[in-house]
């Protein structure tokens, strides 16, 4: 089982993202994330118009999330938050599995009121 939480300011990104991208209404956030990078995890997205093989759809918030397989494996326990600072702006992942690096964005705690919690 996959769970996995989205911060709302992560939700309004992914919303926007998908919003003007211009893919249509089915469109989706692909989220593809493999280890490394400070918070132990890199991240690349994309707008799509429908999933592509082996993506599993999650609907959080209004918006659908297109994940294959080892990102889902990856996501498990994290939270994925929105950061805009004056030094980070973009996708945050916050894995209380993952050691610190001792750099900001591993040690930050992403804001934990009003998550959604996705679980599959």
């Amino acid at each position: 089982m996959t769970a996995f939480q989205v911060t709302p300011a992560a939700g309004k990104f992914i919303g926007r993202m998908i919003r003007f991208g211009g893919k249509g209404a089915a469109a989706g956030f692909r989220l593809s994330v493999s280890a490394g990078g400070c918070s132990g995890l890199n991240a690349e997205f994309s707008v799509e118009a429908e999933p592509l093989a082996g993506d599993q759809v999650f609907d959080v918030a209004g918006v659908r999330l297109f994940l294959p397989a080892e990102s889902r494996l990856l996501l498990d326990g994290v939270t994925i938050d929105f950061v805009d600072t004056p030094t980070q702006s973009g996708l945050s992942f916050v894995d209380p599995k993952a050691s610190g690096c001792g750099c900001e964005s591993s040690s930050a705690s992403a804001d934990t009121s009003d998550l959604v919690q996705i679980s599959a």
